[in-house]
């Protein structure tokens, strides 16, 4: 017998816009504020509010689920935002979607300012968004979101952005019945990891040293059936090793003082956001630490990054070194790598700023 999952009550759109009008008034929320106090998801918050004029200033019209065909047509916006997040990471990139390409339900835009990997089996909602501003025009964006209703990307129009042309495609894409029921799913969590003995590490070893290209990694880990902060801590400290969690913010500080070209990667089910260049301001407000440049900005809750790792993957190329940080329940935060001439290795310096971030002890 199929097991029997209980249906949650959601709140009635009425309700949703209703509150959201009330705290929007008395607290100033913003959209993922406001959908957390009320218990809903962001996706939830939007759909409630398409097709009406809501008094909290915001008109937002659902769209067909035609992701790659509406994408392509995004660089009509000219110089756009492009956000994509986690819990822990912010990805803020400015720039123009260009040199978009899919192959089924993967694709990307490969440009050098925009720069995305897009894994669109996981997106099933997207809105256009207006949000009135009290001082300028209106803030407009294109967002887009998972089954549970979580955000995997965003695209928020500047000044200077073709504002003529997002009216356009939210008029294009609109579905007809602006009021349909949004059903999210509950989110399914970080599958678990097998239990380290079940991973033959000999062969982790052997796959690691032959691997060739970086980009297969994530299929080593899935043909051994192994997680990724896992694989890390059985391969042996040659090839990988925890380092203080702080270590992100050294390996930035020591990249402005060095002038060294890194790349930023931020990533979520449905998007990988990638930044390449050098970097300049860095700012801790709080809990957050921040790179504040023209044209890339970075948020990251260092409170939240439980454990960070320097790998060493081998490829045709020679050894590519990474920085990567993982929350709490092992999930990936973010990748820092050292910029790459194509078909070359990676820089002396990356290495040297990797090598110099402080290792934990093997039992810490």
């Amino acid at each position: 017998m199929p097991t029997a999952f209980p249906i949650l009550a959601r709140p009635h759109p009425d309700a949703i816009r209703a509150d959201a009008a009330r705290l929007k008034q008395a607290e100033g929320l913003r959209a993922r504020d406001l959908a957390a106090r009320l218990g809903i998801s962001e996706a939830e918050l939007l759909a409630a509010h398409a097709g009406f004029d809501a008094p909290v200033g915001m008109r937002v019209t659902r769209l067909r689920p035609e992701w790659p065909a509406l994408l392509c047509e995004v660089p009509r916006l000219g110089t756009v935002m492009a956000l994509t997040r986690n819990e822990v990471a912010v990805h803020e990139k400015v720039g123009a979607y260009g040199d978009l390409r899919f192959s089924g339900e993967v694709g990307g835009a490969f440009g050098r300012l925009i720069d995305l990997r897009l894994f669109l089996r996981h997106w099933r909602f997207g809105f256009a968004v207006e949000e009135a501003s009290p001082s300028g025009p209106p803030r407009r964006s294109f967002q887009f979101f998972a089954a549970d209703g979580t955000a995997v990307h965003k695209i928020h129009l500047k000044e200077y952005s073709d504002h003529r042309a997002f009216a356009e495609l939210a008029a294009g894409f609109a579905i007809p019945e602006q009021d349909a029921p949004l059903a999210v799913a509950p989110s399914a969590g970080r599958p678990l990891d097998r239990p380290d003995d079940m991973i033959d590490r000999e062969i982790l070893r052997t796959r690691w040293f032959g691997l060739g290209d970086v980009h297969r990694f994530h299929g080593l880990l899935e043909d051994l059936g192994a997680g990724r902060e896992q694989a890390f801590r059985l391969v042996g400290d040659d090839l990988a090793w925890q380092v203080e969690p702080h270590a992100f913010q050294l390996a930035c500080e020591r990249a402005v003082e060095d002038d060294v070209s890194i790349m930023i990667f931020v990533p979520n089910p449905g998007c990988i956001q990638i930044h390449t260049g050098t970097i300049q301001r860095l700012k801790a407000v709080g809990p957050w630490w921040n790179i504040l440049d023209p044209g890339f900005n970075l948020h990251l809750r260092e409170d939240l990054v439980a454990r960070a790792w320097v790998a060493r993957k081998h490829t045709d190329l020679g050894v590519v070194t990474s920085l990567e940080l993982f929350d709490a329940a092992g999930g990936l935060i973010l990748m820092m790598f050292g910029e790459r001439a194509p078909e070359a290795e990676e820089t002396a310096s990356w290495r040297r700023i990797a090598a110099s971030l402080p290792r934990l002890a093997a039992d810490a």
